[in-house]
């Protein structure tokens, strides 16, 4: 919810929540540490996801910002009950860059669940599941509002915190997938980002993407959300550093040099949230669910002006696959 809130306006695609994509979680298995876990969630708050879109966490493992490995999620069409089940494909090399669902279809009919069991299912080394969950982002979004809201000098700019966290009570729909970390082919690492694109009028459009977090923050208005939801990564840097410069300058007095030497040592632009699985998961290596990236994120636009939320992670996190908690 709360990468909602840091643009403070933002309508989900189409105005159509189970299109709307939350947050990217990268790890190493808690439960086997040879194994990485990729977690992409979406639609706050509901219950079901759009039969017309596709779903998919995208991989690139030898830095040419392109997709070689993407793992695509597919839903039916809801029952009377409102019941969903969704499809898994694999793609690889030149299928992982289709819109489409396409490549090897790895699971079929799993069940979309919303208590507190989930339907894992495992094909070889592969194990999914998705279903309602519990959603781990901790944010003081009172907080938010009241930094960007803020009009004075930003040496005057006083802690906007209300130690309030406001996504408590949050569930989200989590698509999760646990794979070998060799069957990644990190060389030595990976960069990973989720889209959500829908077939409208025999096109396939793109509605929205997750890679860093919070990036929302640098994407003033709906139609420019859109414009950049719409583009692919590899084309991040000419199109958006100059929307990015500017974001920073009027929330943290960055010069334009000093706004490009941030964006390069976290690598905001492509992007893509990059994770090395020789070192210890940690945003911006990959991301927990532990990561406080409001404060993170807070801090970049700020130029460190503002301290940490001063929030904890939640505690309903579980230990097994799919490891986000039970639903509210």
């Amino acid at each position: 919810m709360a990468d909602k809130y840091i643009g403070l306006s933002a309508n989900p695609p189409l105005g159509d929540q189970r299109l709307d994509l939350r947050d990217l979680y990268v790890f190493a298995s808690p439960a086997d540490p040879t194994h990485t876990v990729l977690i992409l969630t979406a639609n706050t708050g509901g219950e079901a996801l759009n039969p017309d879109a596709v779903y998919r966490i995208n991989i690139d493992n030898d830095g040419d910002l392109r997709t070689d490995i993407a793992f695509s999620f597919v839903f039916s069409q809801p029952r009377e009950d409102g019941t969903q089940t969704f499809d898994v494909y694999l793609a690889v090399d030149n299928d992982a860059e289709e819109p489409q669902a396409v490549g090897s279809r790895l699971f079929t009919g799993v069940e979309l669940t919303r208590g507190a069991a989930t339907d894992v299912r495992s094909s070889g080394s592969f194990t999914v599941a998705a279903g309602v969950r519990s959603d781990p982002l901790f944010c003081d979004i009172d907080g938010v509002k009241n930094l960007l809201s803020f009009d004075g000098k930003l040496g005057e700019r006083p802690s906007p915190w209300t130690g309030v966290d406001s996504n408590l009570g949050t569930n989200v729909i989590a698509l999760a997938v646990e794979v070998p970390t060799s069957a990644l082919g990190a060389a030595p690492d990976i960069r990973v980002w989720g889209r959500c694109t829908v077939r409208q009028n025999g096109d396939w459009n793109h509605l929205d993407r997750v890679g860093h977090p919070a990036v929302r923050g640098f994407l003033a208005d709906d139609e420019t959300r859109a414009a950049y939801y719409a583009t692919n990564p590899i084309h991040d840097r000419e199109r958006w550093i100059g929307l990015f410069i500017d974001r920073m300058t009027k929330t943290g007095d960055f010069t334009r040099a000093e706004a490009i030497a941030a964006i390069e040592q976290e690598g905001t632009l492509p992007d893509l949230l990059t994770y090395n699985p020789n070192r210890p998961a940690g945003y911006p290596n990959g991301r927990t669910f532990g990561d406080d990236v409001v404060s993170f994120r807070v801090d970049f636009l700020t130029k460190g002006a503002c301290p940490p939320s001063g929030l904890s992670p939640h505690t309903d996190t579980i230990d097994e696959f799919p490891y986000l908690g039970a639903p509210h």
